[in-house]
């Protein structure tokens, strides 16, 4: 556990970072738990977060390569240290910022799992047939589609409101990270899936509200703290729905159905830029990733036009 000293200068950044860039409690809790291990290696040595030098935060780094940490966990521990700094240095609670300097060991830029269209299907088929009655059949098909149609994060798809989707709307609203808001086009097959469990849900509901239990704002309602579907829960069943189809559970996840949605519009001839929108990356460079997929497109392209490819 971080020392008194520590655990204040972490929750004045926590708490300013949650203001000024409406960040989500699930990167606080990231932010958090970085600052916190950070905090008791240093304490472990008789430093703290207040008195650390550059030495002190390089060592740190050394011992996590150390330990055999992933490159890309150690560059969001790195991140979340500079992020730190550069608030208290702001701030005028210290004089200088002793992560300014550090080159940290920066991230794989791998090229992301996906699925082929073929593959997208089967998953599709078998979700529409998951489950032990209508209503989660209903559920797991309205989840899938809802994913492959407009490439949702997971905790964006599973923390929908059930409004966003009343009327069979051809555009889908979407609040994504920092509370920033996008639009999606919707697929006539999602917005039919989205309209059968809306049924069953709105059942579901009725019957909950008769034996005076509270109504659920959310597409996806669940009794656990959240009010929703848990993005743990949808992984796993994402997992079993993979099984199912005959695919290597190990593929699939719901980030690379995510994939496959900006890969496979890629591969049709979208705008990377109109991707990076629907998807919602504040950042062109994130969406550049994917590119990839243009390879053999573009390979195609030379050899069937270029004067000195033909035979």
């Amino acid at each position: 556990m971080p020392g008194a000293g520590d655990s204040r200068w972490i929750s004045a950044f926590l708490e300013a970072i949650a203001a000024e860039k409406g960040a989500a409690r699930n990167t606080l809790l990231a932010y958090g738990r970085d600052l916190g291990h950070a905090s008791d290696w240093l304490a472990d040595r008789g430093r703290t977060l207040e008195t650390a030098t550059q030495d002190d935060l390089e060592s740190y780094l050394v011992a996590l390569d150390a330990e055999g940490m992933a490159r890309a966990t150690r560059a969001r521990r790195l991140s979340s240290l500079k992020q730190f700094y550069r608030f208290a240095h702001d701030e005028g609670t210290r004089a200088d910022n002793p992560a300014l300097r550090i080159d940290g060991p920066g991230r794989a830029r791998r090229l992301p799992g996906t699925l082929t269209e073929s593959e997208v299907s089967r998953l599709l088929d078998c979700a529409r047939d998951h489950g032990a009655d209508p209503a989660t059949r209903a559920r797991n098909a309205c989840l899938f589609e809802l994913l492959y149609a407009a490439g949702l994060r997971v905790s964006e798809l599973v923390g929908l409101p059930h409004a966003a989707l009343r009327g069979a709307p051809e555009m889908l609203m979407v609040r994504g990270k920092g509370g920033k808001d996008r639009m999606v086009p919707l697929s006539d097959p999602a917005r039919t899936a989205a309209a059968v469990w809306l049924t069953h849900r709105d059942a579901a509901e009725a019957a909950l509200r008769a034996r005076g239990g509270a109504a659920s704002k959310f597409l996806f309602p669940a009794r656990g703290a959240e009010g929703h579907m848990t993005r743990v829960r949808f992984h796993g069943l994402v997992k079993e729905v993979a099984a199912r189809a005959g695919l290597d559970p190990e593929r699939v996840s719901p980030h690379v159905l995510r994939h496959a949605f900006a890969t496979h519009l890629l591969a049709g001839g979208a705008d990377l830029r109109v991707i990076q929108t629907l998807l919602g990356h504040a950042d062109l460079g994130t969406t550049e990733i994917y590119t990839h997929v243009l390879d053999d497109r573009l390979r195609a392209l030379v050899m069937d036009h270029h004067p000195l490819a033909r035979d």
